[in-house]
């Protein structure tokens, strides 16, 4: 954990969110949602997700061309 980092706050039984934490939470939540979707997709080129076995000086390369190419998939 880093200084930037934000966390949900959490409820228990005894004390229950208020509406103001809730919607704090929601905001991390749609945040955090488009990063793991975008890590989900670069996986299905399983660059990430698996061990790379190739020569590590094209790694770059090849994980731009896949960032390139999700970019333009979606839209960014």
């Amino acid at each position: 954990m880093h200084k930037n980092t934000i966390l949900p706050k959490k409820s228990s039984k005894k004390k229950p969110l208020t509406l103001e934490e809730k919607k704090e939470n929601r905001e991390i939540s749609s945040l955090r949602v488009i990063n793991e979707n975008v890590i989900s997709f670069l996986k299905r080129f399983k660059i990430i997700s698996d061990r790379y076995r190739n020569r590590r000086k094209r790694f770059g390369l090849r994980f731009n061309l896949i960032a390139g190419i999700c970019n333009q998939e979606t839209g960014n």
